[in-house]
């Protein structure tokens, strides 16, 4: 095989510090190629400057053995590499269809010529994605299925993939893995990076990992394992600490909450559940199976039918929250699955976004904002969760996924709840700081808080859960012990 694409000692300075540091990559015609690494490794520098996203300070980047400086990822895509960033690029005011076109539009259009379009062209890589809904309504999961579609849509020689499969469901991820080797079959080259480290394991050619912007191997994947990789990524193994099924359940405590025939539209479906203090409470679904949507309910995020919308109660008592204030207010919190929408504001620093929390949970609000108790709380939820590189002068949106993650937990924290919603607490996040978020899940529940865990990732709702809930079109179907739980139970009671 030739190379189809080149970096040769390349390097990019931010500053006076260098992201990557003489990093040679080549990735061959028709290969799958993953590209693995902790968060700030330089995984994701890399690849833009290989997308036309950012420029090298230093070094070559030769396209089919010609050296290119691409000024926009214009100009990538226009000599065949398109990139699919982890955090979705789309329109949201526009339909799935208008998106996957946009840049593509003919000078006289149908719009319904189009949805046919978009909608043959979705079932053909078997995603299930209305072309006619718009941007905004869609999950996340569904925001990239249709970025990949529109990469593929493009007909690139190359696309790089950037945690696509973070926010599909395992049959979602199958599909994709499909697709993949059907665009290879067709001469298509791929980059993969990935936080999963079997799914690099699975789908990949060759691998190359990197650390501290430096790369440190490339092999044939047949030459890695799950452990050796993990070394090479942060010069120790993990193996003991992550997804360890546990085999000792912690007892309930009190029941905390109770649901009860409660429904929203045709999303939520007179699902009933209970949740106790002192245990964590997986829950496992595929997408458009309710499962967010229900906490959320339970979150004030969302509301129920105001008619016929079942029963709520927490901590004894009946509740309705319009608003997730009076929630949090009460001791409910909701870590969301979407950390830079809707977790943190990313312009202001550490301190300032934990600091928010505890605003939020002061009802009537406050007059006076203490500085002094900014720096403390900051401080010592820096210190407490370890957030890495949390200088006072650095914005939230500048750190690593996994310290952004720790930001929204502190954030949640402070506000010294009862009740504790984590949805995909580790998407996005490297297999380092996934072992740090697991051990403050862990303690969280040691310390008698009721902790509910959404994940569409079995590994970790095994690793994690007590007990573990499945939803299934609108409602919670089934519910198993740790100790009987399996892959394949739980997958046929999220499925038939």
């Amino acid at each position: 095989m030739s190379a189809i694409i080149e970096v040769r000692n390349g390097t990019k300075v931010y500053g006076d510090i260098p992201v990557i540091d003489r990093v040679n990559f080549t990735l061959q015609r028709g290969e799958i190629h993953g590209l693995l690494g902790e968060n700030g490794a330089g995984k994701s520098t890399l690849t833009k400057a290989m997308a036309g996203v950012i420029r090298l300070t230093k070094g070559e980047l030769l396209v089919e053995g010609q050296q290119v400086l691409f000024s926009s990822p214009t100009q990538a895509l226009s000599a065949g590499v398109a990139m699919v960033f982890q955090e979705p690029g789309l329109v949201e005011t526009m339909t799935v269809a208008q998106n996957l076109y946009l840049g593509q539009e003919k000078f006289l259009n149908r719009l319904r010529g189009i949805y046919i379009r978009a909608q043959q062209f979705m079932q053909s890589l078997n995603f299930s994605v209305d072309p006619t809904a718009f941007v905004s309504s869609l999950g996340a999961a569904q925001k990239q299925m249709v970025e990949i579609a529109r990469a593929v849509l493009h007909d690139a020689k190359v696309i790089i993939f950037d945690e696509p499969t973070a926010a599909l469901t395992p049959e979602e991820k199958q599909h994709f893995f499909n697709l993949v080797r059907s665009l290879k079959g067709r001469g298509v080259s791929i980059i993969f990076i990935s936080h999963a480290l079997e799914e690099a394991l699975e789908l990949t050619d060759r691998i190359t990992v990197m650390r501290d912007g430096e790369v440190v191997a490339t092999d044939a994947t047949v030459n890695f394992d799950r452990d050796k990789i993990i070394k090479l990524m942060v010069g120790r193994s993990l193996s003991g600490e992550l997804y360890s099924k546990k085999r000792n359940p912690r007892n309930p405590g009190r029941r905390i909450l109770s649901v009860q025939n409660v429904s929203m539209g045709e999303t939520v479906r007179n699902t009933s559940l209970s949740i106790f203090e002192g245990q964590i409470t997986g829950v496992f679904g595929l997408v458009g199976s309710g499962r967010t949507e229900t906490f959320k309910i339970v979150a004030g995020v969302l509301k129920r039918n105001f008619m016929h919308g079942g029963i709520i109660q927490f901590m004894g008592k009946p509740v309705r929250y319009r608003t997730p204030a009076p929630a949090v207010a009460d001791g409910i919190v909701y870590v969301t699955e979407d950390r830079k929408v809707e977790g943190f504001f990313e312009t202001m620093d550490v301190s300032k976004n934990i600091y928010t929390g505890l605003l939020a949970k002061l009802r009537r609000g406050r007059q006076v904002v203490s500085k002094r108790e900014e720096y403390r709380l900051g401080k010592e939820w820096i210190e407490k969760l370890g957030v890495a590189g949390a200088a006072s002068n650095v914005t939230v949106v500048e750190l690593s996924g996994g310290n952004q993650q720790k930001v929204v937990i502190a954030k949640s924290m402070v506000q010294s709840p009862a009740l504790i919603i984590l949805d995909e607490p580790t998407r996005g996040v490297d297999v380092g700081a996934i072992a740090e978020i697991h051990s403050i899940i862990r303690r969280l529940a040691d310390e008698g808080k009721a902790v509910v865990v959404i994940s569409s990732y079995l590994p970790e709702i095994f690793a994690l859960s007590d007990r573990v809930l499945i939803s299934r079109q609108g409602r919670i179907v089934e519910e198993f012990g740790i100790d009987e739980v399996t892959e394949e139970k739980v997958m046929y009671a999220a499925v038939h």
